[in-house]
């Protein structure tokens, strides 16, 4: 087995201190010439050297690190949110260790610890976790800050928000505008804390408007395209004018299952989405949907779960987003 190439195997090839390649490695080059720079960096990349992790973390008693907890690491949703994530971590030198729990109760566990043990500093969990009380007892007994994104804080703490509730209004106002007086509704069985808000916003749009949505026109199913898909046959024994996805991906496995069932959207039968992935703009008809801004909301978590880890004493932060009802070509207006 080859020998790992330390530090100090660098800088006596080099022909300068230890303390010098580890300044030029950690961009604190200054006061350098550029001479040493470059042969500092040269050899670094003919020798392959990385630093010890371990032994950074032990020096300056953080691991850089930020624990990210989603439901679906395959939701275009989530996708962007990440990347948001890691384009403002990766400014203040943090690395995102990204874990995807398909909303399983075991990986939930796991990735929590795996999380406190790999030195974690803080975690953002937007996955919709089976027990918030046990998680927090983990986290808090461990000092690690965390902040809850689409759920329902046990505590108050750090929180990026976005109206859901008001999306939920948009949707609705703009399928009674045009004439969508039976619609269905289609959601997740296990609904996060936004779901149920843009649900309620939506029920009571139609309230206001004196219309009936009873039990049986929401459905409950898989939050997947695959959820989507196989609830087509119940959507259809309501006979709706128009359909509510509560996302995206919900949607779309509906324009499958819609197109297989022989009709047209939105000539036989019109939907809504949530949520405003990338797909939304590609499939056919476009699909109008709420904007979500996935990518604003990942930039903001880790600015303020970065500011919590660095400055853990302040008052609560919280950062509210904007969305839009984005109207696009899934919707007919009806007599």
């Amino acid at each position: 087995m080859t020998k790992k190439v330390t530090i100090t195997d660098l800088a006596k090839l080099a022909g300068v201190s230890v303390t010098t390649v580890s300044q030029i490695l950690n961009g604190k080059e200054q006061r350098f010439s550029k001479k040493t720079i470059d042969k500092v960096n040269s050899l670094q990349k003919q020798l392959g050297y990385v630093a010890d992790f371990n032994a950074q973390s032990l020096i300056r008693k953080s691991g850089k690190t930020i624990g990210v907890l989603v439901p679906n690491i395959n939701n275009p949703f989530f996708s962007r949110f990440l990347r948001g994530i890691e384009d403002e971590a990766i400014k203040a030198d943090y690395v995102p260790l990204i874990f995807g729990s398909n909303n399983n109760k075991q990986l939930e566990s796991r990735y929590v610890f795996e999380s406190v043990k790999r030195a974690a500093d803080g975690m953002i969990i937007a996955s919709a976790v089976s027990d918030l009380g046990y998680i927090d007892n983990v986290l808090s007994q461990n000092q690690i800050p965390y902040m809850l994104i689409d759920q329902a804080p046990i505590h108050k703490s750090d929180m990026v928000d976005v109206n859901n509730y008001h999306g939920g209004e948009l949707l609705a106002e703009y399928l009674i505008k045009n004439g969508h007086t039976r619609v269905v509704i289609v959601t997740a069985s296990k609904p996060t804390r936004n779901m149920k808000e843009r649900l309620q916003g939506f029920l009571d749009t139609y309230q206001e408007h004196q219309i009936v949505i009873n039990s049986e026109q929401i459905i409950e199913t898989e939050l997947t395209k695959k959820g989507g898909y196989e609830t087509t046959e119940a959507v259809l024994a309501n006979k709706p004018t128009a359909i509510f996805a509560i996302n995206d991906e919900l949607a779309i496995g509906l324009y499958r299952g819609l197109g297989e069932s022989g009709l047209s959207i939105p000539d036989d039968i019109s939907i809504v989405g949530y949520d405003d992935i990338d797909l939304s703009e590609y499939v056919t008809p476009k699909l109008t949907t709420v904007h979500q801004p996935a990518f604003e909301m990942g930039t903001n978590a880790a600015k303020l779960i970065i500011n919590r880890i660095e400055n853990e004493k302040i008052e609560n932060q919280k950062i509210a987003l904007p969305i839009s009802l984005v109207e696009r070509d899934s919707v007919r207006k009806i007599n």
